[in-house]
């Protein structure tokens, strides 16, 4: 039993090798930095919707937005390696200065310019990153499937008729990857209370605590599993949608998967506030002296 328990460890890891190897690279290395201490991944989900086939019936799950392009949908930094593993929900809306162009837009708009962009629009307020990982929609839904659903807390049944998500029950849910999507992706995110349709005034804000609980549970059940079966079936899903720096190591990725499974998802929120641009563009800026403390806790 033993030495077929070692085979199989041995299998699994160059199984998941070997779907490592298959995984693209960005070359982002030069606006790559180390954190003081610990390490910061900037874990970006992408809303492209390349490999969406939009007749599905879960197509509207992904497809409630415009189709064309690819845009940073999630942008979050996860750190690891001194002490517990946390998150910082960075939000879409955040209006920054594009370090490539000089010009100024949200946070969210620099992916537009590349990966490289974006790292250097997160360093550029305060946090080092030191490796990048990007995911889209298709290999976010495909990994929760693999480690058989995530389960979520709901206070009130809810639903987004915009992303898909409907949730008649209350208490702890097990979603499934287009239901996760849904939870995730909902900008609409409305709640029934006492039979009253009531829509989350909070607007990004709250959709970036949603993105927390989605990844802390998600992370949570990756870390805990040992089934070779489902860490196999978890590369094979990861594998065709996932984009990675170009400095990544193997065992940096065991590493990660390692380390998330403490992640807790009251980890940080940067504070901001809403305001108006000369523009008219309704968007947020850090608000201080609060954000510069939050954000000396990822250096």
């Amino acid at each position: 039993m033993l030495v077929i328990g070692v085979l199989a460890g041995v299998m699994a890891f160059l199984f998941g090798w070997w779907q490592f190897s298959r995984i693209e690279r960005v070359d982002v290395g030069p606006v790559l930095s180390s954190a003081e201490t610990g390490t910061n991944y900037l874990v970006v989900g992408s809303d492209s919707r390349a490999a969406i086939d939009p007749s599905a019936p879960d197509a509207g799950a992904f497809l409630d937005g415009p189709a064309a392009g690819e845009r940073a949908d999630t942008i979050i930094v996860l750190r690891v390696g001194d002490g517990p593993a946390r998150m910082l929900s960075i939000p879409r809306d955040l209006w920054v200065t594009y370090p490539t162009t000089g010009e100024q837009g949200r946070i969210n708009g620099a992916f537009a310019q590349g990966p490289g962009a974006l790292v250097a629009a997160v360093s550029q307020i305060g946090i080092p990153i030191d490796h990048y990982l990007q995911i889209d929609f298709v290999s976010f839904a495909g990994l929760v499937d693999a480690v058989g659903g995530i389960q979520v807390e709901f206070p009130n049944p809810a639903f987004d008729e915009m992303s898909g998500l409907a949730v008649e029950t209350t208490g702890t849910v097990t979603l499934n990857g287009t239901q996760a999507l849904a939870y995730v992706r909902s900008r609409q995110y409305t709640e029934v209370v006492d039979g009253q349709p009531v829509t989350d005034p909070t607007g990004d804000i709250g959709r970036t605590e949603r993105q927390r609980a989605f990844l802390t549970a998600l992370f949570g059940k990756l870390g805990s599993s040992r089934s070779p079966l489902v860490l196999r079936a978890a590369a094979t899903a990861l594998a065709p949608g996932m984009a990675i720096d170009n400095t990544m190591t193997y065992l940096d990725a065991l590493g990660l998967v390692w380390r998330v499974r403490g992640v807790s998802s009251a980890s940080e929120e940067l504070p901001v506030y809403p305001f108006t641009t000369s523009g008219g563009a309704a968007v947020l800026g850090l608000s201080e002296p609060e954000a510069s403390q939050v954000i000396a806790g990822f250096k």
